[in-house]
């Protein structure tokens, strides 16, 4: 590699950190300033200069041309204080960061697979940096976080999802491969855009949009067979389908459906042991039917299973709300993993309701334990229906899900008002900390899917698992959910702080690669060998 390549080559350069000796050996005399930089003070020097930008995008816009720059240098600085890198590198910046992707385009990272150029695709994959990859993250940019179709703005959040999986995961960043499925847009701004790179074109049907998926599939399959693929940010009316459709085929999961329902069962695991209750015992409500919302719901119903509910029983405590109503199983609109909540009409007929049951309605009509929002309606657990919920259980489990920040369904300080501070609180989006009368400030928790999907990745690495099961998501939740703060303090977050999610992040990665074993999708070991097989499998960034 000629001297030139090692300075710009982002996986190789250290910057001013190579020793004298090193610049002697390499050619790289005169091309640095003289003064010899340990990555201790190039790490101070980029927090200062983050330090200094006006807004969070400019600090977004700064982290990721350090990435471009200095991969390793990237990593050590977002851990050289992760809780103030996370909302920078992803939610709620990258949101920004993908609506004006185009705008901000710097250099390429990842691959485009376009529609246009569907004939080859293999070719596509062949073209990627790294021969070997373990973790792939694709979107086809369609639903992204709260923003909506962001076509190949969408590229941001595959991006951002492996940065965290390096970060907190530990994979190779080199090992790692985001993907933008570019299939049109009908977001018309952008089609009027005249800095939008992507295929300025409307949205493909649907018959041709799972005719190209499954020509990507089967060329990931010939390309990198073992590879792990996360499938990001897809709209409800392709996401579940595409789930059920590769999931029995590859390694694969959807995080919006799984990792999402992973760390909400993770901090109601917490809620309901503070609260001094079972999970199978509480009648649960989701306003939200979306993939996210029912992806929540199943996988507390099969914790209510796991925890001796008969499957009729688990069903029966739990209920969703969608936009126009109660789920009931005499509507026509629902697609197929929404029928599995809907509830019988005459389960309801004695509310006396002449339309639909509301959020409301179920409120009112039952001792609501648990209370989860996944309908990005801002407000929409009024203080109304939290002040009716509080009068019929001790502890109210409220947890507001949806992204953004402005789509929240409740503010945390009002709920904790609403119920006079006997609210168990987790959010999706970030909060303020409550203030308490008596000057204590107490975090929220914050439902990140980052608690899990690094460590599904660590784990699937480390125990060269083949399949993503329901039971090793459940078993990361359940180590989640161990690991609550609010276990060894009531006033306690559900969840975890920010500083700790990597040492967590370790410890469910030994849980759920423990399941692929009893799952027979992963080669027999025992438990010690696993976390042994995690650690080394952990990079860490340095020189």
């Amino acid at each position: 590699m000629e001297p030139s390549q090692i300075l710009s080559d982002p996986l190789h350069t250290k910057g001013t950190a190579f020793t004298d000796a090193e610049r002697r050996e390499l050619g790289l005399l005169g091309l640095l300033p003289h003064g010899v930089t340990s990555l201790d003070l190039q790490v101070q020097r980029s927090w200062s200069e983050v330090n200094r930008m006006a807004t969070d995008l400019d600090r977004y816009v700064y982290l990721r041309s350090l990435q471009d720059r200095n991969e390793k240098l990237f990593y050590s600085v977002l851990a050289a204080d992760v809780p103030t890198a996370l909302p920078l590198v992803y939610t709620p910046t990258v949101a920004e960061g993908c609506r004006r992707f185009s705008e901000l385009w710097r250099r390429p990272r990842g691959l485009y697979l376009s529609y246009p150029d569907r004939d080859d695709l293999r070719l596509m994959l062949r073209n990627r940096p790294q021969e070997e990859v373990d973790v792939i993250v694709v979107t086809d940019g369609q639903r992204i976080l709260g923003i909506g179709d962001q076509g190949v703005g969408g590229m941001g959040i595959p991006v951002g999802k492996l940065s965290l999986y390096t970060l907190i995961g530990g994979i190779e960043p080199w090992r790692t491969l985001p993907i933008l499925l570019d299939v049109g847009t009908d977001n018309a701004d952008l089609l009027d855009d005249p800095f939008y790179l992507g295929w300025r074109h409307r949205r493909i049907s649907d018959e041709d949009y799972f005719g190209f998926v499954e020509d990507f599939v089967a060329a990931i399959e010939a390309e990198m067979p073992h590879v792990l693929l996360q499938w990001e940010d897809f709209a409800t009316p392709h996401a579940a389908p595409l789930l059920a459709r590769y999931r029995d085929r590859l390694l694969t999961f959807n995080d919006d459906i799984q990792g999402t329902a992973a760390v909400a069962l993770g901090a109601l695991q917490g809620a309901t042991a503070v609260a001094g209750t079972r999970l199978r015992d509480q009648q649960v409500v989701m306003l939200g039917a979306g993939s996210a919302g029912i992806g929540v719901m199943e996988m507390v119903r099969q914790e209510m299973v796991d925890e001796g509910a008969s499957d009729d029983e688990a069903r029966a405590h739990c209920w969703v709300v969608d936009v126009r109503g109660l789920l009931t199983s005499d509507r026509k609109d629902l697609a197929e993993d929404q029928q599995a909540f809907a509830h019988d009409p005459a389960d309801v007929a004695a509310w006396g309701c002449d339309r639909l049951p509301q959020l409301g309605d179920v409120v009112e009509h039952l001792a609501v334990g648990v209370l989860l929002g996944l309908s990005t309606a801002q407000g929409a657990f009024t203080e109304e229906i939290i002040r009716t919920m509080a009068g019929k259980v001790d502890r109210p489990i409220v947890f507001p899900l949806s992204n953004p920040t402005s789509n929240a369904e409740a503010r945390p300080a009002d709920l904790d008002a609403w119920t006079d501070g006997r609210a168990l609180i987790a959010t999706g989006s970030p909060f303020p900390p409550l203030h308490r009368d008596e000057g204590e400030d107490i975090p929220v928790a914050q439902c990140n899917n980052v608690y899990v999907f690094p460590a599904v990745g660590l784990a699937v690495t480390a125990a060269r698992a083949t399949r993503v099961t329901d039971a090793m998501m459940r078993a990361a939740a359940r180590a989640l959910g161990g690991a609550s703060p609010a276990l060894r303090d009531k006033r306690a977050p559900l969840l975890p702080p920010w500083a700790d999610v990597r040492d967590v992040a370790d410890d469910i990665a030994v849980a759920v690669a423990t399941q692929a074993v009893a799952d027979g999708v992963a080669p027999a070991a025992q438990e010690e060998e696993l976390r042994a097989a995690v650690r080394s499998t952990r990079w860490t960034p340095g020189y």
